[in-house]
């Protein structure tokens, strides 16, 4: 996972150009399993949906302390919308994990609730923990939630029936609901989804269906802001062959998955969902470990995607 409390300046900049170290890695033939689609495991990933947050559950419960994870302050920057937005702006969060997204959101904009979910319950009290720690929060402006969004829709409460069909919503036009009424608390739908290094941890077949529940949930005008593990990241070339269960699809030893993207498979994948593109690009940080004198190059994917207004 990537560490979040180093200095904005140094997530915003880019230090090389992804073609150089695409050269590095594809010119090197003891990286060749990372670039050539060969034989892989099967994985049965359509019956193991119950088994899917185990591995995250374990994840967050061996990082208790919080010392793993450090605020992604670099998102404001990243992400200026979040700050100038209106009032009674709603922001949707999806793998909130330990918080290290929410944290910089509430601390710099008054003006968001945030909705912030995870597949772990875990991770759901470790957020809420430092949270409440942070003393930035109320109950006013911050609610948590369970729900794995590539299994399961979100809740009705998020946005109702009408909502994801772009009509009135009974609960917001005034129109009285039996008390029973699914939609009674209905929100309305968000103005933001945030998609930060979470879709990464998705198997890659259910991907389509969880940026399309991402889609449903979003107002018209809203943006999804995307920020996750791009093709030839460092981490990517850690992974040994074995390690391989798809094409740019990995397990870590602990059963967390990690996927790599590439520009072209993020635009589809976004834009077949039916979003608008706004940005979308690799961030290329390099960083150096001084102990061992080695040079680190990291890749991430920056975007941003619209949905469509209505006409």
């Amino acid at each position: 996972m990537e560490k979040g409390g180093e200095a904005a300046g140094e997530y915003h900049s880019k230090d090389f150009e992804w073609e150089f170290v695409k050269n590095l890695v594809e010119n090197d033939p003891s990286l060749s399993h990372h670039i050539q689609e060969q034989q892989q495991l099967v994985v049965d990933s359509s019956s193991s949906s119950s088994s899917d947050t185990k591995p995250w559950q374990d994840f967050h419960s061996r990082h208790s302390s919080g010392k793993f994870f450090k605020e992604r302050r670099y998102l404001l920057k990243e992400f200026p919308e979040l700050v100038s937005c209106g009032e009674n702006s709603k922001l949707l969060e999806v793998g909130c994990g330990n918080g290290s997204t929410v944290l910089p959101i509430l601390r710099g904009s008054k003006n968001i609730t945030v909705y912030a979910c995870d597949c772990s319950s875990e991770a759901l009290a470790r957020t809420k923990e430092n949270i409440n720690r942070a003393a930035i929060a109320t109950s006013n402006n911050f609610h948590s939630f369970s729900c794995d969004f590539s299994t399961s829709s979100f809740p009705n409460w998020v946005a109702c029936h009408h909502c994801r069909h772009n009509q009135p919503c009974c609960y917001h036009s005034g129109e009285s609901t039996d008390s029973s009424s699914l939609n009674e608390h209905c929100i309305g739908g968000v103005d933001f989804v945030t998609l930060i290094f979470t879709l990464s941890a998705v198997p890659k077949e259910r991907m389509p269906r969880a940026i399309k529940e991402c889609f449903a949930v979003l107002k018209p005008g809203g943006l999804l802001l995307f920020r996750d593990y791009g093709l030839y990241d460092m981490t990517m070339l850690r992974f040994e062959p074995e390690k391989c269960i798809g094409f740019r699809e990995y397990v870590r030893s602990d059963g967390t998955l990690s996927y790599f993207f590439c520009l072209d498979t993020v635009k589809r994948l976004f834009t077949d969902a039916g979003f608008i593109q706004v940005e979308l690009e690799n961030c290329c940080v390099k960083a150096v470990n001084r102990r061992k004198n080695k040079n680190m190059y990291r890749v991430w994917v920056h975007g941003k995607f619209q949905k469509p207004f209505l006409k």
